[in-house]
This record gives C-alpha cells, structure tokens and sequence, in this order.
C-alpha cells in the first residue's frame, strides 16, 4: 500500500473507532460487536506500525475510549486506568507469556480474573472512609460519581481493620446481575420503556443518572480487581486482593493464581462454557503478572500495561435462513433494518429477529434472501448477523434491497453526508415518529408528564385524540376515563400531571421538543445562550455555532426545525397554554431572594432532584457553585453529604441548610 492510500485509510479508521468509542463509552449503545471493534483497531495498528511517519497522540490507538459526561464534575486520576490488550487465540497468550519469561529471567506466575462486562470505577479512600469514586473517563480524568456509589450496597463506606494505608484506591467493576437485569426491563416494558441492550449497559448507563434514588433502586454489584497504594500490604497482586477481601471489598471468589501458562489456558477453557452459569455477565479473562516488582519493571505502552492481558470470548453464534428484510422507522424517522429469520436457539433463547444497523452493513454482507447467515449475540438483546455462507446460496435468490420511501408514510428517504444512517424527513406526518416524539416529550428529563407510556400515547393516537404534543394540553379527564386500561382516577392523574408540566423550566422544553442532534445537555447550553424561544428563532447558523458545542450539524438541524411552519404553529400552541419558553420568565415567575448568593449544593434530597435545585436557585437570583470557598455563602446540604465538605464548611464558618430550610427561605410549599 502506498503511504497517501494508507493516510486515507487511517484517517476512515480513526473517525469510525471514534465514533464507535462514543456509541460505547457516552451513549452505552455499542453497535458493533468487540471482535469487529478490535478488528478495526489491529487493522489502525498494523498501518501505524508499517507507515510510523502517520502516528499521531490523538489516534485511537494511542489512548483510551472516554466516558466523560458533562452532567458530572470531573477530576484527575492518581494512577492513570489505562485499557488492556486484547486476544482471541492461545498462541497469543503463549506470545505474552514468552515476553514476560524474557523480562522476568525465570519463571513467572500469574493471575487470573474473571473478565466483568459492566463500568469500571476507581474508588480513593482516605483515613479509612470513601472519600471519591471516579469513572474510567479518558484514563486521565474521570466523573466524579461518588453520590451515585454510595448507594451500592457491596461498595463500604468505611473501613475498619489494622495496617491499612491512609489513603489507596481500589478499582473494579460496577456490575447489574443477570436477574436485576431482567427484572427492570420486565418493568421498563411495561412503562411503555425501551428496553435495556444488555447489563453492561444498564450498569452503565445507570452510574451517569443524576438521581442516586433511581441508582439505589436498581440493585447495582461491585466486584474489585485492582489494590493500588504507595504502600501496599504485599509484593504480589493475589495477596493485595485477599487482603482488600479482609477489609470488606468484594473480590471475586473465581480469581486464581496460576503458575505457568498451561494453568492460564485452562482456566481460559473452563470459563468458556462455565461462564453461562455465572449470576452476572462476563466476556473474558484477564491474565496479570502476579509479583508487582516485575509488573512495574515491564511498564506500560501508551495505553496499555505490559504485565497484562485480556483474553476475550467470541460471542455466542448460530447459522439460520434469512427469512425476509423489515425496515423500523425510529422516533427521530432514523430506519433500522431489521432481518427475519427462520427460528434458532441461541445463548438460552430462541432468535427470530437480527439487527442489520444500515444500508452500508447491508452491502458489506451482500446479503440476499433465503441466505445462510450467521448469527451473533453477544449479551444484546437483539442479535446480529455478522456472515454469510455465500456457498450455499441460490443462484435464483434475491439481493436484499434497502428501500428508497419510508415503510409508513412512503416519504422519500434522506441520507446526509457523514451520516450512516437513512432517515424520513416527514417527522410531522409519519405515524412512528409522531408518536415517538410524544413519547420523548413527555419523558422524565423532559416534559416529566406521569401517567402516560408508550401504550396510552399509541391508545390516544388512534383514537385521534392526539397528532402532535401540544394536543395533551386539549385534553380532558372525560375524554381520557372510559378509554381502555384506564378509569376516572387515572385520567384525573394524567391532567394533573400535564398540567404541573407548564412549569418545566425552558431548557427541558427545548429538549422535550424533539429536534434533531438536541441533547440534554446542548438544549442546557442553547437556553444559556438564548434566552427566550424568540431569541433562538432568529438566531443564524453563526450565531449558533459560535456557542461551545454547538456545530455545523446542529446548527443547521435547529434552523431546519425552526424553518418548518408547522412546527411553529405547535410552538405558538404551546405559549397559549402557559408553557416556560423564556429563561428570563423563569426567574420572573421566582423573584430575586438568593441574589448575590453563591450556593453549594451537597448531598441526596428528598423534594427536588440536584438538578432541579439548581434549577431553583438560578430561578431566584443565586449562583451555583462546585467547590468550598471562601465566597460560598451557605451550603444546601442533603442527607449522605461528603465528610471533607462538611469539614471545611465548618472550619470556614460556612452555614449549612436543610433542604426545608431552604424551601421556605424561597417561599416553596
């Protein structure tokens, strides 16, 4: 290959393995399997290696997927939490085994671990007491998650034995066990929710909610890995573990030390198929150099240490007939294919759907009708196909055609440069998509409207008594009381809780809207910047993508959604009904009882969320603030708030104030 073809090649790697880390790591929703993952990066490495001229720091290969959210303050990490080199084969475990004999000069043993599918985390205890947890984030710095960590049962708050170091960190898996698992989602369902993928996902997913009530519900587990102190109890790794198991840690009970490689591959094999007996998920073993002298003799690459390795099991796979194609149409109109296939029994189920992502997946199996495919499922709950027995095929059989209008409303289909995925533009019109943009209207982080799910949208919709959000506000308990599954008293709940809605504050508004590319989090920076709805409306594409994270995409996405005269016809609907389009409005409608005040908020409340305090104090002149200082004016202080805060508050003479204490300073029943 030529070195221009191979900076091409490396520059399609590098975005698509960035935006597969962020599908994983930010939006816990992965869509490619590990093995095709690695795949993509062994290829980036192999072009790297050959060409070391088109190496550069900010390549995916050079540093770790990050999980850094916004929502969340971050902090640096002690010790880097760097990834692990993977494997799929034997012979490559006997590779590292070789150079590890080579660093070594003479035989060394190892430990194996059970592989944990969830989040990791890096607990810093300080004077025996939890003092900060901490995400993977970038392996530099990571979410500050330590209200949310509290909550988990297996995780101590304090410590109590003899000869433990005034300060270490401990790390290990935040995990969602398999029945905890199926469990939620049964519920989540029957909300009218969607599903979780898997329990890695919901684990993860569940670390980064703002509410460590929610947290506390789904039943979280921790298992710890990893001792790390200036002065640890012991020279080897397994004894540290057995050591943190004394202080109270949950260490799994399946780590084991091995004396040679022969020992590592057995225990590899025995997992293989023991692993399906296990209460939560695994995709792998790690093997680590037990005697820490000669893991820190060995060192670390750039992103990856040298005394360890992750053996990685392919997922579960089966071979079964392509059926028929079917085409979804999702809330914001992106259409996912779906395969049909001929019943197989796969990983403890019996699969008839598989997920085929996108036309570009499509061509890359060149898959045709009555195929023989091969189907993976690694933990989703929707499998995927990841081969064709071409071998097999009918000469007579059909390609499988993405089609070109949308499969409900017959819209031609959209695909935008840079984009993967084709969508229907008609969001207003077509079926699927109107009703999921009621359903995100009136989820919990926007509209917040209890009451109605998935199941009484749709009800409510063919009974064509709502076409767009603004038609809950028409809405009357007399329309709703007969309707099936519901009676009087749901119906009164369902207006009482819409009409509470009118006092959402604005930037949930904005992202209850529904436009396109709009997160929480960029509809929060929108509504700094933009005060009113008015405002936004005017605004040009410079104006917008002069405001932090806010580009091109987005920008012409919200001018788009501003551009269409119907969505301003339901947006002038919405004002008559009383709904918070202006920031200002929201501070109108409070006073100006904290202004000048700078207010720290700490700990778990029981009236408002953190976020909706925030909200509060913003709303009533003051100032939020992230840290102790001397300007701090009181501390809004809630059950579980952090020992070290509530030290320095008192040697500053900060005073601290009960959540009902402050409700009446600003006149809230």
């Amino acid at each position: 290959m030529k070195q221009s073809d191979a900076r091409i090649r490396i520059e399609r790697l590098r975005k698509e393995i960035d935006e597969h880390n962020y599908n994983y790591y930010v939006l816990n929703n992965p869509v490619i399997s590990d093995f095709e993952f690695d795949l993509l990066i062994n290829e980036l490495e192999t072009l790297e290696k050959t060409f070391p001229s088109l190496i550069s720091k900010n390549s995916p290969t050079q540093r770790v997927g990050s999980d850094i959210s916004n929502e969340f303050r971050q902090y640096e990490h002690r010790y880097p939490m760097m990834s692990l080199a993977n494997t799929y084969n034997e012979d490559e475990i006997r590779d590292f085994n070789n150079k590890v004999l080579k660093a070594a000069g003479l035989p060394a043993s190892y430990v194996c671990e059970l592989k944990f599918d969830g989040a990791s985390i890096s607990l810093t205890y300080r004077n025996n007491k939890l003092f900060k947890a901490l995400t993977r984030g970038d392996g530099t710095r990571g979410d500050d998650v330590t209200l949310n960590v509290k909550t988990i049962k297996s995780i101590p708050d304090t410590i109590s034995d003899t000869n433990i170091p005034d300060e270490f960190i401990i790390r290990g898996e935040i995990l969602m066990p398999k029945a905890v698992f199926k469990r939620l989602n049964n519920e989540r369902e029957k909300a009218g929710l969607f599903p979780f993928a898997n329990p890695r996902n919901a684990a993860s997913g569940t670390l980064k909610l703002l509410d460590p009530r929610i947290v506390a519900a789904r039943e979280l587990d921790c298992l710890f890995y990893f001792l790390l102190a200036d002065n640890l109890p012991y020279d080897t790794h397994y004894e540290n573990l057995m050591k943190a198991s004394e202080w109270g840690f949950r260490v799994s009970e399946y780590s084991k030390p091995c004396k040679d490689v022969d020992e590592v591959i057995a225990y590899i094999n025995y997992w293989e198929t023991a692993r399906k007996n296990l209460p939560f998920e695994i995709d792998g073993v790690v093997i680590k150099v037990n005697s820490i002298p000669l893991q820190n003799k060995m060192g670390f690459t750039a992103k990856s240490p040298r005394w360890a390795i992750a053996y990685k099991y392919k997922a579960e796979q089966a071979v079964t007939r392509l059926l028929s194609v079917s085409f979804q149409v999702g809330r914001t109109g992106t259409i996912t294919p779906v395969a049909n296939l001929e019943p197989v029994f796969l990983a403890g189920t019996t699969v008839k759907r598989a997920s085929l992502h996108n036309a570009d997946q499509i061509a890359l199996l060149d898959l045709h009708i009555n195929d023989m495919v091969r189907v993976e499922k690694g933990g989703e709950i929707i499998p995927k196909i990841t081969g064709v027995d071409h071998s097999s095929r009918n000469e007579k059989s059909k390609p499988v055609v993405f089609i070109s209008r949308c499969p409900e409303c017959a819209t031609p289909l959209v695909k935008n440069e840079g984009e993967a995925n084709h969508f229907c533009p008609n969001y207003l019109h077509c079926p699927p998509q109107i009703k999921g943009r009621i359903e995100h209207f009136i989820s919990r982080k926007a509209m917040d409207i209890d009451g109605l799910g998935e199941e009484t949208v749709d009800l409510l919709f063919n009974k064509n008594l709502i076409n767009n959000y603004a038609d809950l506000y028409d809405l009357k308990a007399t329309q709703l009381k007969d309707l099936e599954r519901l009676g009087e008293k749901s119906a009164a709940n369902i207006i009482r809780s819409i009409d509470l809605s009118r006092k959402t504050p604005y930037y949930r508004v904005l992202f209850a809207l529904g436009i396109r590319h709009v997160g929480e989090t960029v509809a929060k920076t929108i509504a700094g910047a933009f005060r009113s709805i008015d405002e936004l409306m005017k605004a040009d594409e410079e104006q917008l993508i002069n405001i932090p994270e806010i580009g091109p995409k987005i920008a012409a996405s919200i001018i788009s959604f501003f551009s269409d005269k119907d969505n301003v016809v339901i947006i002038n609907r919405l004002k008559s009904y009383g709904i918070n389009f202006s920031a200002d409005k929201e501070k109108k409608n409070r006073g100006n009882k904290l202004e000048g005040k700078s207010i720290l908020i700490s700990g778990v409340f029981n009236t408002h969320t953190r976020d909706e305090y925030k909200t509060l104090i913003e709303q009533n002149g003051g100032k939020n603030v992230s840290s102790v200082s001397g300007n701090t004016s009181f501390i809004l202080a809630g059950k579980n708030m952090g020992p070290a805060k509530r030290e320095k508050a008192e040697k500053s003479g900060i005073p601290l104030i009960s959540e009902d204490d402050f409700l009446r300073l600003i006149e809230e029943e």
